[in-house]
């Protein structure tokens, strides 16, 4: 009996040929969510793909198997050090493939972080397409050397989430080829991805799926790539373009264009032909033999998947987490805090015992283990440390699910859910089946469950943990189908007889409704919410169907006077000899699917923060985002630190900062500006009758506020350390060949001055000869990590520039073009703080095409 993995054997071109249309026609489109098609006649084996940006999944929302949680894309490009990125791609993401039993992983995301609106800008690693792409480069590279395929996404302008199916970016040319291609430019150059995952908007009025000129004309021929290219998901909008355009893969497998008797259809009446599809096919096949050659145990395992955490996978997690964090501000040295002189100790903020460790939407996983900031720093210090706690306000987007605070009857966190089939007369089935679960929050689209019918029901019971003191509790119920929820066997929200449409589950959800209710002291009150797959009426739409992302979002919370919670959070700060505050955002504020209104905080955190500061000098503050929050009291704090989300190891890696057992060395991976106004795409951000106009060109990111003349409130590359760094002895080497082949040296030396050991991440920035054309005023064009200097030491540092270096694309050519003429060539510890200056000669002009 052949095994899946013996393809890697077979000829692929004989393999074709053997292909009947039908059986052709069946690779170029997925099967279900997760698998490519199979065909047995032929031995041909599926391959399994999974989400995504933070860790791999596995193939299910719902119940999913627990996963490792990687900090978030700009928390790992924060690191600038492609050498530890790679470390985590190869060790921890690859073996979490061969867990989960898939091999390809539907990331990195490589977009270009036009605004911080953008609701997935946490997925992307940077504003600056140099960091991106390189970051990139070695995630991938990595990856795949363990046999693992990235499938780099999304390609390409993938930039704000509103409308994203429909919204046409509108940009020129040189904004597309040196901002917004330039991270996948990069990527195909030094990691050639064995995947690319199209993106859902137009370019310049064409989808992605189905532009030939990106696909096949840049992609493929400019570019040389010959690897597969895959939608999003449901990211296809025809038929025969996205097959003539070079689309390989249309995923999911789920009422998609590429049936088979449409296509067959098609090549019938002579809009395709049999070699359009085989050629689209074969890359499918392609992939397939790829995979069983570097991966043969995944393809001919039991296809199982499975979790684990090893200790040396704990260890770098943590290590990469703590690497991410950017220490903004640090005044009097109030870093590092010394728990030895702490006799007490505030921990105060709604982000302290939360579990905020990634973004929404593709990036969700069902984290093996957390440590919440409170638990890493509880860790972290001496048992007799006094430690005081106050929440101070509260920062929900949505009501915080309710993991720590429903039980089932024997005691276990979560709940239970029972699945029931509807009958034609509306009456239920005997329970299908019984499922225990830890979240209440489930997207039961992949539920595996053997419901048969179109119609089906889930009654979710569990208890509320009891209150030592009467409160009043709000609860917060968000739904794909129709739900009511019952305390007590009492009605308390009904989002079942009628509904308001929303953002929630992919853009199919409901609106958050809300119901509050008293609970007794010592009252373990019964939780029940009856849930059933058909759409709920609305004001304008009473049609009755079932949602094909069904699914319950269960929150809630203690409802406590804003004024007492903000005075408490105070008292115990003054009370303290240390403050340690931690705020910011969460899954509910950057999400797939939606964008950010505003920069803004939530609700009171800005007077929390304002507040505790006044009351105790000695604090810190900690932010945990994805992307840029306004500051207003940034100039009254002591200290502040930029922890991003850093997944599962979010609170250990905040303490060995905090407590100084790792020397801060993260550097902004992308602007914080001081307001929303001042952002390149204020103006453009958005859709204008579906177009969204690209006004800035250029001008992305930190090249805005430098032509602008406009202070961010931090800028790019900007991060501080517990130690000192000294810049000296640039020299600049002349280049040793001509042309496309060029290459300088930049050499220089980095002391670190300070009396710890300490990293430093080099930055080298290019400002061109005046030329025809507008251009930046400088451009980050290399990089380089210095790590653990010893107080004291001093290290030599080589940087390669190359024709990225020195060029522009010239539009009117159709080219890459380098002017001749005197280059600066800027050393920074940020893009606001050069600290050496020198100069390259190009002594001639030069143009080039491809990589």
């Amino acid at each position: 009996m052949p095994k899946p993995s013996d393809i890697k054997n077979v000829d692929v071109d004989d393999l074709i040929r053997q292909l009947s249309t039908a059986e052709a026609c069946e690779l170029t489109t997925g099967v279900g969510n997760w698998y490519t098609a199979e065909i047995p006649r032929l031995h041909i084996p599926r391959i399994k793909v999974s989400d995504g940006p933070n860790g791999f999944r596995g193939n299910k929302f719902f119940n999913g198997t627990p996963a490792k949680s990687l900090p978030c894309a700009t928390g790992l490009a924060a690191t600038w050090d492609t050498d530890l990125i790679g470390e985590v791609a190869r060790e921890v993401l690859a073996s979490e493939g061969r867990l989960k039993a898939a091999a390809v992983l539907l990331g990195p995301t490589c977009n270009i972080q036009r605004s911080p609106l953008g609701g997935r800008s946490f997925e992307s690693f940077s504003e600056d397409p140099h960091l991106n792409g390189m970051m990139a480069a070695f995630y991938i590279s990595n990856l795949q050397k363990k046999g693992i395929s990235a499938c780099i996404k999304h390609f390409v302008c993938n930039d704000q989430e509103h409308e994203r199916m429909a919204s046409d970016s509108l940009l020129s040319e040189r904004a597309l080829r040196e901002v917004y291609l330039k991270p996948f430019m990069l990527a195909q150059k030094y990691a050639d991805p064995w995947c690319y995952m199209t993106s859902y908007n137009r370019i310049n009025g064409l989808h992605c799926s189905e532009n030939e000129r990106l696909l096949t004309d840049i992609l493929r021929k400019e570019w040389g790539y010959e690897g597969l290219v895959m939608s999003d998901w449901y990211g296809v909008y025809s038929l025969v373009k996205s097959i003539k355009a070079g689309l390989d893969l249309e995923m999911p497998g789920l009422d998609g264009w590429r049936q088979t008797s449409k296509l067959i259809r098609s090549v019938e009446s002579h809009k395709l032909t049999v070699e359009d599809i085989k050629s689209r096919a074969k890359k499918v096949l392609e992939l397939v033999q790829r995979i069983a050659k570097a991966s043969p145990e995944i393809l001919d395992g039991d296809q199982q998947e499975r979790s684990d955490d090893p200790p040396e996978h704990r260890a770098l997690l943590r290590k990469v987490a703590g690497s991410s964090i950017v220490l903004l501000k640090n005044e009097n040295h109030v870093l590092p805090l010394n728990p030895q002189k702490t006799k007490k100790l505030a921990i105060i903020g709604p982000n302290a015992k939360a579990a905020v460790i990634g973004g929404g939407g593709s990036a969700s996983l069902n984290a093996s283990y957390i440590v919440t900031p409170f638990e890493g720093i509880m860790a972290a210090l001496p048992k007799d440390v006094e430690v005081a706690y106050a929440e101070g306000c509260q920062a929900h987007n949505r009501a915080p699910a309710l993991e720590q605070d429903i039980v089932t009857e024997d005691g276990r966190p979560g709940w239970i859910a029972t699945f029931y089939e509807m009958k034609a007369d509306g009456t239920l089935t005997s329970p299908v089946d019984t499922v225990y679960l830890e979240e209440t929050y489930q997207l039961m689209s992949d539920a595996d469950i053997n419901l048969k019918g179109v119609s089906w029901w889930a009654i979710f019971r569990g208890k509320l943990r009891p209150r030592k003191e009467k409160v009043k509790f709000r609860f917060g119920l968000t739904t794909a189908g129709r739900a009511k929820l019952f305390v007590n066997n009492s009605l308390v929200i009904d989002v079942w007889t009628k509904q308001r449409r929303g953002e929630a589950f992919f853009n199919s959800g409901s609106e958050e409704e809300f119901g509050t209710v008293e609970i007794e002291a010592g009252s373990a009150a019964d939780i029940r919410v009856d849930f059933c797959n058909l759409s709920a009426p609305t004001d304008s739409d009473a049609s009755e169907r079932p949602n094909a992302n069904a699914g319950i979002r269960l929150g809630g919370f203690e409802v406590h006077d804003e004024e007492e919670s903000l005075q408490e959070a105070v008292d115990v700060a003054k009370s303290a000899d240390a403050v340690i505050v931690i705020v910011g955002l969460n899954a509910d504020w950057e999400s797939e699917g939606y964008d950010r209104k505003d920069l803004e905080l939530p609700r009171k955190t800005n007077e929390l923060v304002s507040r505790v500061a006044k009351a105790n000098t000695n604090h810190v503050v900690v932010m945990q985002s994805g992307s840029a929050v306004t500051m207003p009291w940034v100039d009254n704090v002591s200290a502040l630190v930029q922890a991003w989300y850093l997944g599962n190891e979010t609170g250990n890696a905040i303490a060995d900062v905090l407590f100084g057992k790792v020397n801060p060395s993260g550097k902004m991976s992308i602007t914080f500006p001081r307001r929303l106004e001042d952002t390149p795409s204020y103006l453009s951000y958005g859709n204008q009758n579906g177009k969204v106009r690209y006004a800035e060109d250029l001008f992305v990111g930190y090249k805005h506020y430098i032509v602008r003349d406009i202070k961010p409130l931090f800028p790019f590359g900007f991060g501080l350390s517990y130690t000192t760094f000294e810049y000296s002895n640039l020299e600049v080497g002349k280049s040793t060949s001509k042309g496309a082949d060029f290459t300088a040296a930049v050499k220089l030396t980095l002391t670190n001055t300070g009396q710890i050991i300490g990293s430093e991440a080099v930055q080298v920035y290019i400002a061109p000869p005046e030329g025809l054309l507008t251009r930046p005023a400088f451009e980050l064009k290399a990089f380089s990590k210095a790590r653990d200097i010893p107080a004291g030491k001093e290290v030599k540092i080589t940087l390669e520039l190359d024709k990225y270096a020195v060029s522009y694309y010239d539009d009117q050519a159709m080219a890459w073009r380098a002017d001749k003429g005197e280059y600066g060539v800027f050393i920074g510890a940020s893009s606001d703080d050069i600290r050496l200056k020198g100069r390259l000669v190009l002594e001639e002009s030069f143009t080039w095409t491809g990589l």
